[in-house]
């Protein structure tokens, strides 16, 4: 083939390249850019839930250890204690005190209230002061924490019990 015709056929081969390789370029181009935006949303919301779960499936090892004031370990732990070693477990780092855990995080309505939040207590009559922590491990027609009691030690107790509700001071959410 000579001339003209094969003039044609060079031309008509540049533009089938072109049309070939710029279809296939512009696909892959739409699809990356949109991939990356859905999976970081799924993955963020997906990793707090996982350590949200952690945190609290740890405090409930511990449920039915002895109250002991500043324990940390299974021998003997208090309330601030479990959250303390709990959140630590999980590489979040908590004041040791329920007094000063109750000014980190958000401040959370009671209407809002989510499994992972610290719920603060006043059980000392006397003094206007927080001296109580749990950590809220069910939600819905009854709040349920974990926490750890010095009559009972760790366990899992209700909002809906007077006690707890007469002295209940307020909700932090850390995660």
């Amino acid at each position: 083939m000579k001339g003209p015709k094969m003039k044609k056929l060079c031309y008509f081969l540049l533009v089938m390249c072109i049309i070939l390789s710029s279809c296939g370029g512009a696909k892959k181009r739409r699809s990356v850019s949109k991939k990356p935006e859905r999976t970081s949303k799924r993955t963020k919301v997906s990793a707090k839930t996982k350590k949200i779960k952690s945190i609290i499936d740890y405090a409930k090892t511990f449920e039915g250890t002895r109250y002991k004031y500043g324990g940390t370990t299974k021998r003997g732990m208090d309330c601030s204690g479990l959250m303390y070693t709990s959140f630590k477990k999980e590489e979040v780092v908590l004041p040791r005190t329920s007094k000063a855990m109750a000014t980190q995080g958000t401040k959370v309505s009671l209407k809002n209230v989510a499994i992972g939040d610290l719920l603060f207590f006043r059980t000392n009559k006397n003094k206007n002061t927080i001296n109580h922590v749990g950590l809220v491990v069910k939600t819905g027609k009854q709040i349920q924490f974990i926490h750890a009691s010095t009559s009972k030690g760790v366990t899992i107790s209700s909002l809906d019990e007077r006690y707890w509700n007469n002295c209940f001071a307020g909700i932090r959410r850390i995660l």
